[in-house]
């Protein structure tokens, strides 16, 4: 059987026509795992083809995982899984419940003729840029999280331009591509604006930023609401080693501050929402019963998994900011 077959007057794309002759040929079971395809340079010649016309096809199928080249050999088949439309590598910073939510509703909706896979940069420019390096050209589909990372932009920027989704954080530098992300500034104004009322009967807010992982955009969403509501505040990098003072409210962006706030406030026998509040950042399910309720100001995750999802699959070009909310509880 002949493995590829063009036409003219098709109106189908020549190269879309290579790729679909190809996955056929292999669901026939006549192209089995490591068969060797016809060379560019024969196909070229045999429907007068483009050599990037070629190259476009097999390009693709190599994105997809369905086969792949040998250096001065050729290209051959490395899987027969044909009904894999979309191979994407997906970039995350970490993993943490929160981000879970985000990739398992990612993962429902972006469907099943899509393979993902997930790696993780813990915040680590030389692995970040290995990852990318390592990957690049491997996949239809980037989605990346650059985090605060300084070194993120030129990296994202060697990848395929019209492939690469940015998720969770976006800068001026990466405005031009598509992303799905927090607006972490006006995020946590906007949640210290709505819980006003109730941090009027707390004497001074404290912000606990340790300034390695979070986005400098909190802290100056922040202080710029102290500065403008006329707040009392501080920013400090950790709680270790300090007193809680009646009045205080702790805005907390990690769950280990978090933790040693709440633990400190035992040894204090001071009563939370009463003697002190917190206000925490980012929504999980324990959130909601520690402590009879923490108060959150958190974005919704798994809605972002789903916007990202709709993106790639309806091939939208845009920048969406995640809407946030503050969740009142009875930490407040």
């Amino acid at each position: 059987m002949k493995v590829i077959t063009v036409q003219n007057n098709q109106g189908i794309p020549k190269y879309k026509q290579i790729i679909s002759s190809i996955e056929k040929t292999i669901e026939l079971g006549h192209l089995k795992k490591d068969e060797k395809l016809p060379s560019i340079n024969k196909v070229c010649l045999e429907f007068s083809l483009s050599r990037d016309t070629v190259l476009l096809a097999y390009d693709e199928l190599k994105k997809r995982g369905i086969i792949y080249a040998i250096l001065g050999k050729g290209y051959y088949v490395k899987s027969v899984e044909v009904s894999i439309k979309q191979r994407v590598f997906l970039l995350f910073d970490e993993l943490n419940i929160f981000k879970e939510d985000l990739y398992n509703s990612f993962l429902e909706n972006i469907g099943n003729d899509a393979q993902v896979d997930i790696y993780f940069h813990h915040f680590n420019s030389t692995v970040f840029r290995k990852l990318i390096n390592d990957n690049n050209g491997n996949y239809t589909k980037y989605i990346i999280m650059p985090t605060n990372l300084t070194e993120a932009a030129p990296i994202i920027k060697t990848l395929p331009v019209n492939e690469v989704y940015i998720l969770d954080q976006t800068n001026e530098e990466l405005k031009n591509f598509p992303s799905v992300h927090q607006n972490h500034l006006k995020d946590i104004y906007n949640g210290l604006l709505k819980g006003k009322s109730k941090l009027k009967k707390y004497e001074k807010l404290i912000m606990i930023f340790p300034g390695f992982r979070e986005p400098i955009g909190m802290r100056t969403g922040f202080e710029n609401f102290c500065t403008d509501y006329s707040f009392d505040y501080e920013v400090i990098p950790e709680f270790k080693n300090r007193e809680i003072s009646h009045g205080e409210v702790y805005i907390i962006p990690t769950d280990r501050e978090l933790v040693r706030v709440i633990e400190k406030s035992k040894t204090q026998n001071l009563q939370l929402g009463q003697d002190f509040g917190i206000v925490s950042y980012n929504e999980t399910p324990l959130k909601k019963i520690v402590e009879n309720g923490i108060t959150t100001i958190s974005t919704n995750f798994e809605a972002m998994g789903k916007i990202l999802a709709e993106m790639i699959l309806k091939g939208k070009n845009e920048q969406i900011e995640n809407k946030s909310d503050l969740i009142i509880r009875n930490s407040l």
